[in-house]
């Protein structure tokens, strides 16, 4: 694939292949399920392929920590690098959820371009202090 299409191009591909859900609760209960298994095939990368290792545990952050240096103390808490076959498996995960995502936003006739321009244009005014 170029890679050569827009958002609005995805998402109206969407909407043309989309037929059996195309009830709100078919797609709220779509969105859910394949949010579901993006969370079941990284927890698998873990657990049963072993390729990362998820190490979670509180963030030790001084008391006098300013705002702007906080992102230095934290972590994602992944160690370790996906193998083949998991990578394709959570992209193929992330990509079923954005399709259900767009066919979302379609039966709301959300436009996602302008979504995220709009959510685009926030991020760089506010930036991390927009996320609190």
């Amino acid at each position: 694939m170029d890679g050569n299409f827009s958002l609005k191009e995805f998402q109206e591909l969407v909407d043309d292949v989309l037929i059996r859900h195309k009830s709100i609760l078919d797609i709220l209960s779509k969105v859910q399920e394949s949010s579901a298994r993006v969370n079941r095939s990284v927890a698998k990368a873990s657990t049963n392929c072993g390729c990362i290792k998820i190490h979670a545990e509180k963030p030790d952050i001084p008391d006098d920590v300013t705002f702007s240096k906080l992102k230095s103390y934290m972590s994602n808490h992944v160690e370790g690098d996906l193998c083949h076959t998991c990578e394709e498996k959570i992209k193929q995960e992330i990509s079923n959820n954005l399709f259900y995502l767009f066919a979302l936003c379609n039966n709301f006739e959300f436009d996602v371009e302008e979504m995220t321009e709009e959510y685009y244009k926030q991020l760089k005014l506010l930036g991390k202090y927009g996320l609190l």
